[in-house]
């Protein structure tokens, strides 16, 4: 009888030893469950409440792309007395849903629709979301849901020349305590101190042209270049200064004091959004910020 030296027996006791430990490693791995890796793909906008109005209604944000360069539109400052701003604020988001390469590569799109919510709601009586048919036809509702829950003229309550009391027409509004004395006006300013966006558009009604913005040291040179862009486009009046009647603590003037460009569009009436000029204008905007290369 041959009998394995005692090299051969450990080297016999090894073998084995590995073969029972790759078995139970092998039923270990069996059992485990198997990470398999997904793709994540972007689901729409990235959403963001910036503030809250008087009456604690959501100011909402909507963020397309992740560009560096980032262009910031703004509806519903005069909220429902210029309800179509907003609805116009709308139907571009949906426009961005459904057409996400309409967004350079470069760029970066925020639409905050409605900057003014508890005004919209007082002649929809809706919150967020609303149609044309929702809105009122109250002729006096509509003049005073120009306010916010306090009273205040939003677009009086910004820091550039700001007063207390400033005009509309040849009424006399009130322009709030101090600058930014009203939440929906310090949600924009926290927006833009957090995002420091390249330039704004906010919409409003009914003027039918397009406004430069200025504040103590006049109009920025980018400014004019986007206010002739956007109004070329669109076929609207390109306007470097409104001097109908003294407007002070304008959100576009106070973007001109801070060193960002911002214009004022105004459509042509108070109830229709004008969508295929207005695209026209957007999609114009977004083609000079994709080609322009010069600094701010």
């Amino acid at each position: 009888m041959r009998f394995f030296s005692s090299k051969q027996g450990i080297t016999a006791v090894c073998i084995f030893a590995a073969l029972v430990l790759g078995v139970f490693a092998l039923v270990a791995f069996r059992k485990a469950p198997v990470p398999i890796p997904i793709a994540v793909k972007s689901s729409g906008p990235v959403k963001e409440v910036i503030g809250t109005s008087v009456e604690g209604r959501a100011i909402e944000a909507y963020t397309f792309g992740t560009g560096g360069t980032h262009l910031a539109f703004v509806g519903g400052v005069h909220g429902g007395y210029e309800w179509n701003s907003v609805l116009l604020a709308y139907v571009f988001l949906d426009y961005l849903n459904a057409n996400p390469a309409s967004i350079p590569a470069n760029l970066k799109v925020t639409v905050i629709p409605s900057a003014n919510p508890d005004a919209v709601y007082r002649v929809t009586g809706k919150e967020g979301r609303f149609t044309a048919e929702d809105v009122s036809t109250d002729t006096t509702l509509l003049a005073s849901a120009r306010f916010n829950a306090d009273g205040v003229d939003l677009n009086r309550n910004f820091d550039c020349k700001w007063k207390p009391k400033s005009t509309w027409q040849n009424k006399t509004v009130s322009a709030g305590t101090k600058a930014f004395s009203e939440p929906e006006a310090e949600a924009i300013r926290q927006f833009v101190s957090k995002t420091g966006p390249t330039a704004m558009v906010f919409w409003h009604s009914q003027a039918n042209a397009v406004y430069a913005s200025q504040c103590e040291d006049g109009i920025l040179p980018k400014t004019l270049d986007i206010m002739n862009t956007y109004a070329d486009a669109a076929g609207y009046k390109a306007v470097k200064s409104f001097d109908a009647y003294e407007t002070t603590g304008a959100s576009e003037d106070w973007l001109a004091s801070i060193g960002i460009p911002a214009i004022t569009v105004e459509l042509s009436t108070h109830e229709t959004i004008e969508w295929e000029k207005n695209l026209k204008g957007i999609l114009a905007l977004l083609d000079y910020y994709k080609l322009s290369r010069q600094p701010l």
